[in-house]
């Protein structure tokens, strides 16, 4: 697959204005490893192979395990998540899915069982950076890394 314009280049005030957001998202207070769980959940809805690659390897190096990685798909069916982070994934699948039918007042009242009025406001932030980088990153075609052990 090739790319289909360096969108970093085509417009950098753009990038850097969305780099800004993203840069006060992860300063936020809401802790890494959620951080990473939702941005590889939305990523793999919507089908964005680069920044499944680029969560999941950033997940990694921060300390999360192989299990709870491959698992985030299936998160429902696990054991492995705490409530909080179920209640974020069902927010996370909520919106990131709205055509379906968006967040329901049950919804909202279960995710704010778990995050404060601050934290809904980080939480839905996060989820809508991640799915404009997701957007940009499968309309112009962003290529994932190669893994370092493939043969040429």
């Amino acid at each position: 697959m090739e790319p289909r314009m360096n969108f970093w280049a085509a417009a950098p005030d753009i990038v850097k204005a969305l780099q800004t957001l993203n840069t006060a998202l992860e300063e936020s207070g809401l802790e890494a490893s959620l951080r990473h769980l939702l941005k590889l959940r939305a990523s793999q809805i919507n089908g964005c192979a680069f920044c499944v690659d680029m969560h999941t390897r950033e997940a990694r190096n921060d300390g999360e395990t192989e299990q709870r990685l491959f698992l985030t798909s299936a998160w429902h069916d696990s054991f492995l998540f705490t409530e909080r982070e179920r209640a974020a994934f069902a927010w996370t699948e909520a919106l990131t899915l709205l055509s379906d039918k968006g967040p329901t007042d049950e919804l909202y009242e279960a995710t704010r069982a778990h995050f404060d009025e601050a934290e809904m406001m980080k939480l839905t932030s996060l989820i809508g950076m991640i799915n404009v980088w997701n957007r940009v990153s499968i309309a112009f075609r962003a290529v994932h890394s190669a893994p370092t052990n493939m043969a040429a």
